[in-house]
């Protein structure tokens, strides 16, 4: 082996430690708060599963029952894996499982750079049989045995939809909603390239939103995203199902600010779905008739203003919504890539000084996430947390912002240290992502030092 070719292995032997070790101290520092893990070795559930997989889970505070689980599927290849470690730890997305009771998840699988993809993406190897086992486990862990019988949302990015799009076919009726970001197996069973599922009635009545990136159409290896996530949405509304085709403008493959709209599509899937609290009814099922219609077009870029429009519920060619305020939202983003929030953030809380430092707690502001906090000292902006954004995609977050929709593994704390050496009263000011500010917290005085 050449001496370049040592140098590089070393350099990405000590990038993926350091990377690790990131994601180890974020998760020592939110130790205790809701999280659970279950790891499963290759082969260890399922005959035919030949990649080891992680899932990491979250249950908001004083929670007594869960009522669902968000599900946050990484793609293929071993950025996205790992990318799938932070995906549970992300606050915003925490903010819609809270709404709703449900705990938010966020696989990773452990596959290796010369391994195939659909060892795992295609559920029908083993990750559909460790899926429903880790729920088991993760139940009993918990202490929500619930985990094992609630419903799921269903996000995934790439490879991830490709699971999801088959995972619609093999349990229906766990299914609230799905969001397919820049994926589906479903272009890879019309062409004869994987078995082709079954395609039921039940499957057809789910709610769905295929988010390609505007860019990836004509693109030389991602065009299939765009194209299959296109036919997809043409063929299941061709059989009257709930489903809208939703392209960023923006971006390519990266998953940019599809969370805007993917999170109130979610929430509004979960108000129209979800069984009354202590009803063991099943998932209510969707009224077609009540949702509102959009035009359906392969390429929205010559079009100025789109909104909802009169249709029916067999009409192929209009995308299905579940309401105005969601069909409002798409046009938005399928014409700008934007979704706008007109309200500021929660106000910071639980604001607290240990020698020189601050801390704090905040939830996410539901519709724009968080952006990054300022800290006042006697009235006076002193700092900000982070002082630059990690994000390297979209709007900036608090947490940034990954090509996966994820967290970056050196996410900041809710933390800042004076370092001036004067003590004085604080207070802690929320920014969203579209720069509205929050009230400021209550006060926290520091001690004479």
């Amino acid at each position: 082996m050449s001496l370049l070719m040592n140098q590089r292995l070393l350099m990405k032997i000590k990038l993926q430690f350091l990377i690790l070790l990131s994601l180890w101290a974020y998760a020592s520092a939110m130790a205790d708060e809701g999280y659970f893990q279950v790891q499963f070795q290759p082969g260890e559930q399922g005959e035919k599963l030949e990649i080891g997989v992680t899932f990491t889970l979250w249950i908001p505070e004083d929670t007594t029952r869960l009522r669902g689980i968000i599900v946050h599927q990484h793609g293929c290849g071993e950025g996205a894996c790992r990318s799938g470690e932070m995906a549970a730890y992300d606050l915003h997305w925490q903010e819609l499982a809270r709404r709703w009771n449900c705990a938010l998840l966020g696989p990773r699988y452990h596959q290796s750079e010369n391994q195939d993809c659909r060892l795992w993406c295609d559920p029908r190897n083993g990750s559909a049989q460790v899926f429903v086992e880790a729920l088991r486990e993760l139940g009993r862990k918990s202490g929500h045995d619930e985990l094992a019988e609630v419903p799921w949302c269903l996000w995934g990015h790439s490879g991830g939809g490709f699971w999801a799009s088959i995972m619609q076919m093999l349990y229906p009726e766990r299914i609230v909603a799905i969001w397919f970001q820049s994926g589906t197996a479903h272009s890879r069973w019309v062409a004869g390239e994987i078995e082709a599922p079954t395609i039921s009635e039940a499957a057809m009545k789910i709610p769905m939103v295929a988010n390609p990136g505007f860019k990836e159409r004509g693109h030389e290896r991602f065009h299939v995203a765009y194209d299959g996530s296109y036919a997809m949405v043409k063929d299941y509304r061709s059989r009257g199902a709930p489903i809208a085709f939703a392209p960023d403008p923006l971006s390519g493959h990266e998953t940019r600010d599809s969370r805007y709209l993917a999170i109130p599509f979610f929430d509004a899937c979960l108000a129209l779905r979800l069984p009354d609290s202590g009803s063991d009814s099943g998932l209510k099922p969707i009224e077609l008739s009540s949702g509102t219609y959009t035009p359906l077009h392969e390429d929205y870029s010559s079009i100025d203003k789109l909104g909802p429009v009169d249709g029916a519920a067999d009409d192929a060619s209009l995308n299905w919504l579940p309401n105005v305020e969601l069909a409002n939202k798409w046009a938005e983003f399928v014409t700008r890539g934007e979704v706008d929030d007109l309200t500021p953030p929660p106000a910071p809380e639980s604001v607290s000084i240990a020698g020189s430092t601050l801390s704090w707690q905040a939830r996410a502001d539901f519709e724009s996430g968080i952006r990054a906090f300022l800290v006042i000292k006697d009235g006076q902006e002193i700092g900000r947390v982070p002082a630059e954004s990690l994000s390297r995609f979209g709007r900036p977050l608090f947490q940034g912002n990954t090509y996966h929709d994820t967290p970056a593994p050196d996410a900041p704390q809710m933390q800042f240290t004076d370092s001036s050496g004067r003590s004085g009263v604080y207070q802690v000011v929320a920014i969203n992502t579209v720069g509205l500010r929050s009230e400021p917290s209550e006060f926290a005085k520091e001690l004479d030092r």
